[in-house]
């Protein structure tokens, strides 16, 4: 029963990752694939490490700190990502209604200071 609810964590995990792959196919702009991205690789990242430990449970410590990089990792990456991507005015889908940082000077942080 272990190695189904293993299996299946990973099978689960894989079909997450496959929808990251198709969502950087099938999205319009650099934005949208970059969270396509991010949070289906994110859950499919975790949810195969999670399958793992069901296989060895000698080695949950490890998986822990796996899971815990990666969820300290993908977010951080793709914001830096994406906020590179708009300083540099890649452009936007014309289906995007607002543009939260179009107020962001070149400089500073999110409230405009200096």
């Amino acid at each position: 029963m272990i190695e189904l609810i293993g299996s299946l964590l990973i099978l689960s995990g894989a079909v997450f990752l496959f929808s990251a792959g198709l969502g950087l196919v099938r999205m319009p702009d650099s934005f949208t694939r970059i969270q396509a991205g991010t949070k289906a690789t994110t859950l499919g990242n975790i949810l195969i490490v999670v399958g793992l430990a069901f296989y060895h449970p000698g080695w949950i410590p490890k998986l822990a700190l796996v899971i815990f990089f990666v969820l300290m990792t993908n977010p951080v990456s793709s914001h830096a990502l994406s906020r590179a991507a708009h300083r540099i005015r890649t452009p936007m889908t014309p289906a995007t209604v607002t543009d939260a940082l179009a107020d962001d000077g070149k400089t500073g942080d999110a409230e405009g200071a200096p």
